[in-house]
Order: structure tokens, then C-alpha cells, then sequence
């Protein structure tokens, strides 16, 4: 659940065509075989076929078809992503927000997309500059954006599917930035009030639930029972 009151949505379509444009032009200036060590034996051109084919699949998710296999490469990267991101933008845009797709959620709409796009782009984005020992300048309120998709859609789905077990305990993540705050799912019968707070930049608490950081960045203050907070994090969180 969030604490927060109603937030106007941040992750538009014009907002991941900007990511995408970022993502390409970085394409350029990251060594394609830089290792992405918080993606397991993952170089950068791993990162951008991968981005390519979720904008792919993405594309076909929202028009309720099946995707055409990319087939195994090798790719000229830039010309790749541009294709598969292109292609994304033209479907999101063609289609009614509230049109019938196939989503991860119960909404069944494209708009699902909108959203789910932009933070797959967004991390990957972070990615790909980190990588390259690049900066990667964000706002908070998108970050944030970015931690209420974990923890309302994406954490819950992979408790549903089976992937990793519901926390014993609810933890509670504060963006100090962004002026919100959520607390996690737990176990049913789980005490109400969370074991542990995590606090610090929105930027970094999510990178924190998507494994790109961990609670003892210096970013981040902990309070409570940090073995409660580990147990939060144990497992694929996220997809």
C-alpha cells in the first residue's frame, strides 16, 4: 500500500520517449562489451538486446498479438533499439489509453503499458549510463513513480505467481525527496506495522528493490529490524 495521497501519473508517453531517446544516444557512448554487474554475466550489449526486445514484445502486449521472433542476432545495436523503440512509441500512441490489451495486472488496458515501459526504460536507462560510469539526472517524482510500481503491481504479482514468498513483515519506504512514503506487502497475518523503514532518495530506494543497490548504500538510513528488511528483499522482487 502507499501512504501517499492522490499523485497526478508521471509516466507518459512523451516521458519514455525522452528515456528512449536518452537510452539510444547512450547506446553510442558505452563500450558495448562494459559489464552491467547487477544484471549477473550481462555486457551492454546484452542490456540493449534485452530493452529492444521487451519495447518488442511490449508493442504486441498492447495490441493483444503475439510477437514476431526478433530471431538471435548478432545486431547492430543503435539501429536495433531504434527499430524496437520506435515501434513501441507508434503502438502506444495509435492506441486509446483505455483500449483492451493484454497486461501483467488486472487492468487490461493499454495504459498499462505507458507506465510499465517507461520504468523498464528508466532502470535500464540507469543501467547503461552507470555502466559507462556516466550521470544520470532524473526527477525524484519519477523515481518515485518507480517504487510505487514495485510495490503496488510488481512485488504483489510475484508473490501471486509463486516466484517469492510474501514477506513475514511489512517494511516501510520513505522517498524523502519526492515527499512520499509506502509500505510493502506481507504474509496474511502479519503484524500491521512495519518491522523496518528504509529512508533516503526516491532514485535509490528504487534501485534498492530493483537489486541494483543494497540497504547499506550510504544513501540510505535504515531503522528497525534490518533482518525483517532483508526478508523484504529476498527473491525477484521484480520480473
Amino acid at each position: 500500500m502507499t501512504d501517499a495521497p492522490d499523485h497526478p501519473p508521471v509516466a507518459t508517453t512523451a516521458v519514455l520517449a525522452d528515456l528512449q531517446d536518452r537510452f539510444l544516444a547512450s547506446v553510442g557512448e558505452v563500450d558495448a562489451g562494459a559489464r552491467v554487474p547487477w544484471c549477473g554475466r550481462w555486457r551492454v550489449r546484452d542490456l540493449v538486446v534485452h530493452l529492444g526486445r521487451i519495447h518488442h514484445w511490449a508493442a504486441g502486449q498492447a495490441r493483444r498479438r503475439q510477437e514476431t521472433p526478433l530471431g538471435r542476432g548478432p545486431f547492430v545495436l543503435d539501429a536495433f533499439y531504434a527499430t524496437q523503440a520506435a515501434e513501441l512509441r507508434e503502438t502506444l500512441d495509435e492506441l486509446d489509453p483505455d483500449a483492451p490489451a493484454w497486461t501483467l495486472d488486472d487492468s487490461g488496458v493499454v495504459r498499462f503499458w505507458h507506465r510499465r515501459q517507461v520504468h523498464e526504460t528508466l532502470v535500464h536507462l540507469w543501467d547503461l549510463r552507470t555502466a559507462g560510469g556516466l550521470p544520470l539526472d532524473v526527477p525524484p517524482a519519477l523515481w518515485a513513480d518507480t517504487v510505487d510500481e514495485v510495490v503496488t503491481v510488481m512485488h504483489p504479482r510475484q508473490v501471486a505467481l509463486g516466484r517469492v514468498a510474501a514477506p513475514p513483515s511489512p517494511v516501510r519506504l520513505v522517498a524523502q525527496d519526492a515527499g512520499r512514503a509506502w509500505a510493502t506487502a506481507a504474509a496474511p497475518g502479519a503484524p500491521g506495522e512495519p518491522a523496518a523503514t528504509v529512508h533516503g532518495p526516491a532514485e535509490r530506494l528504487a534501485l534498492l528493490l530493483w537489486g541494483r543497490t543494497t540497504p547499506d548504500d550510504p544513501a540510505l538510513g535504515v531503522t528497525g529490524d534490518r533482518a525483517a528488511l532483508d526478508a523484504a528483499l529476498t527473491g525477484r522482487i521484480t520480473p
